[in-house]
């Protein structure tokens, strides 16, 4: 008998180790911007449910992200920008799986409705420091933006032409918080993922034309960036990190991906 349960024993051990105990997979992991939390955490849970195989997200930005790859601490980077010469040069490519648009907002209470990029320059350098220059109320004008590093902030400052100009009064390290200071300070401007916007907060037109997926697919919205999936050119990826990559870029995937308030590339 006790023969029989330790040959028992073993063959289930044996299946365990075949079948991975209970058919757990290698999980898929993700690092990089905050503003792509939305769509990655969709597509993720969709893929999760066909596959059993996890995706994780570590939302540290897009810099650290695109570091987080070229370290190999995770198989795909997030960034909301393109990259940069000088990390393909480092073996990086970026293929892009959406486009996004940067919306500017202000708290609900300010009477000012639109603006243009011209002035959205002004504003965020000093040029403009009140309200009342561009129809609003006398108040000082509060700058909230992103921390150096972000994509959004550098998507924010390349269209604007703001790069190294910009007066911020607090630089904020995620989506979430700006929105979150925007939404609890009157006087207060800031810029954010349109698919992260809620509510607490008023998103301006921008020369007459306020961002949404038509305006962005059609490119009237100029201020707008994209999601960037980043990888290692010569190095391949995990099976699992493989099919995820290949089921995100599908047509199939396009529904979730505007599901999450964006517009698919492909």
């Amino acid at each position: 008998m006790k023969k029989f349960i330790s040959l028992l024993t073993v063959a289930m051990l044996l299946v365990c180790a075949l079948t991975g105990c209970g058919g757990n997979k290698e999980a898929v992991a993700t690092d990089g911007s905050t503003s792509m939390n939305k769509v990655i955490g969709a597509l993720g849970e969709a893929f999760e449910a066909d596959t059993g195989i996890t995706v994780t997200y570590n939302a540290t930005g897009s810099g650290a992200g695109i570091q987080a790859v070229q370290e190999g601490r995770c198989d795909i980077g997030l960034a909301s920008r393109n990259l940069k010469d000088e990390e393909k040069a480092n073996g990086l490519e970026g293929t892009i799986l959406a486009y996004d648009g940067i919306a500017i907002i202000v708290n609900p209470n300010n009477p000012v409705s639109d603006l243009d990029v011209e002035t959205i320059a002004k504003i965020y350098t000093g040029e403009i420091k009140n309200w009342k220059e561009v129809g609003g109320n006398d108040a000082e004008i509060v700058l909230i933006g992103r921390e150096a590093g972000s994509g959004t902030r550098d998507g924010f400052e390349s269209i604007t032409d703001t790069e190294d100009k910009c007066k911020y009064r607090q630089e904020l390290t995620s989506t979430g918080d700006v929105i979150t200071t925007v939404a609890s300070n009157p006087a207060a401007i800031g810029y954010a993922s349109l698919a992260s916007v809620k509510d607490t907060v008023k998103a301006l037109t921008v020369n007459g034309i306020a961002p949404s997926e038509a305006t962005i697919k059609d490119g009237s919205y100029v201020v707008q960036r994209p999601f960037v999936l980043v990888t290692k050119k010569d190095a391949k990826l995990s099976e699992s990190a493989q099919k995820f990559f290949d089921y995100i870029t599908s047509e199939a995937a396009n529904e979730i991906i505007s599901g999450a308030g964006v517009v698919p590339a492909n």
